[in-house]
């Protein structure tokens, strides 16, 4: 089903676009040939060949295990990028918040698994009013205590349309969930005792449990999502549902497959791996197991940013004019990718580049970035420019999307 896509008029609120593009809509970008030399810095970018190549990839990948992938919604806000995950055959697409699963259900998207408790009463019944109203739609989200059942039983009472709840399994040192199956099984029964709401699975997020990629890792994820599994088998569900289990960060992929897909014939196997189709130079570069524990090619960086030496104050050390304001720094510094050095620190709107010995660099210069985290590089664009080739001289703009954030 196709989606709504965002088609703005562009102008000096876009930011980076060349003026010769103000008044033109979104969707009249492809064929305005734009260079990126045309484009102010700093500037993000989606690079379509990097998409295309993790898509089919991981699709792939997927379709072969026989499990299926809900990809985060939530890494982009980009309805234009959704698309293209439902055309490669998407069984829905997760979200973080009510907030965001409304913007899913306005552009078109008709299973929305909101990966989260929902505990605002009021976001709760609106859920309930999306699903009386939208033909065909499925609304998931997960409840960790009996509490959080007792809020979702009151928003939600039409029977006829209910609200799928997926019990959210967590344990120590992990982030929410139901610390023990124990507990898990009493929110199931809330669950089932519940009219508007139907027990619908069980669901997790494996991450905390694995910093890395190191076999002690490796172990304690595994033994996680096999929690998980034990709960899913000693839960009742109602006639007429075929249960879901569901796992995934993208640093884990390979072990959510191995873990849960052997449960693929009496149950659907959902993983939420978002970042893949995007990817990073950072970050999920460490962590993916594609192209290195799975058998495929690895996954391309999809993104980079574009920025220019504002100052070179002194030997060895260069100003440019990407900050905080353009690119992520949680979890990782952007990464020089066209001069040899590193980045060093951020303020709002500069980077501090730190030159190897040898490297030069002059005032004006655009240096190309790797960056770590699509999560939080596309929260700070509301357009975002699609080229062509990163490697080429002066690459052509084939498209923009835009992010709804």
């Amino acid at each position: 089903m196709p989606l709504q896509i965002p088609d703005p008029v562009l102008g000096p609120w876009t930011k980076a676009f060349p003026a010769r593009a103000h008044g033109l809509r979104l969707s009249e970008v492809a064929d305005a040939g734009l260079r990126l030399s045309e484009f102010s810095t700093p500037v993000m970018t989606i690079h379509e060949e990097a998409l295309s190549h993790n898509e089919r990839t991981v699709f792939d990948w997927a379709g072969d295990l026989g499990i299926l992938l809900a990809p985060h919604g939530k890494t982009t806000m980009a309805p234009a990028l959704w698309q293209r995950l439902l055309d490669a055959w998407a069984w829905g697409i997760s979200v973080a918040t009510p907030w965001q699963a409304g913007v899913a259900v306005d552009a078109g998207v008709r299973t929305v698994l909101i990966a989260n408790g929902v505990t605002d009463a009021d976001a709760a019944a609106r859920l309930g009013e999306l699903l009386a109203q939208t033909e065909g739609l499925r609304v998931l989200c997960w409840a960790d205590s009996e509490d959080a059942v007792a809020i979702l039983a009151d928003a939600v009472s039409d029977t006829a349309h209910p609200l799928d709840v997926l019990v959210e399994l967590g344990g120590s040192g992990g982030r929410t969930g139901a610390r023990t199956i124990d507990e898990g099984e009493r929110i199931a029964d809330a669950v089932s005792r519940a009219p508007g709401l139907r027990l619908a699975g069980v669901a997790g997020y494996e991450g905390p449990f694995g910093p890395d990629r190191t076999p002690a890792s490796v172990a304690a994820v595994d033994a996680y999502l096999q929690t998980l599994v034990d709960l899913h088998e000693r839960l009742d569900y109602p006639a007429g549902i075929r249960p879901i289990l569901s796992a995934g960060g993208s640093s884990f992929p390979d072990r959510a497959a191995a873990v849960l897909a052997p449960r693929r014939a009496k149950a659907d196997v959902v993983l939420r791996s978002g970042a893949f189709q995007i990817h990073d130079d950072g970050f999920y570069t460490r962590m993916s197991p594609f192209g290195a524990a799975v058998p495929t090619a690895p996954l391309r960086s999809g993104m980079h940013a574009w920025s220019r030496v504002v100052s070179h104050p002194e030997p060895g050390l260069a100003l440019l004019d990407a900050g905080r304001r353009d690119v992520p720094f949680d979890i990782d510094l952007p990464v020089p990718q066209s001069v040899a050095g590193r980045i060093t620190a951020l303020n709002d709107q500069h980077a501090f580049l730190n030159l190897d010995d040898g490297a030069e660099i002059a005032v004006g210069d655009v240096v190309r970035l790797g960056l770590s985290h699509p999560c939080t590089a596309f929260d700070k664009w509301r357009v975002v420019a699609v080229i062509d080739d990163p490697d080429a001289e002066d690459p052509r703009v084939i498209g923009a999307v835009a992010t709804c954030f």
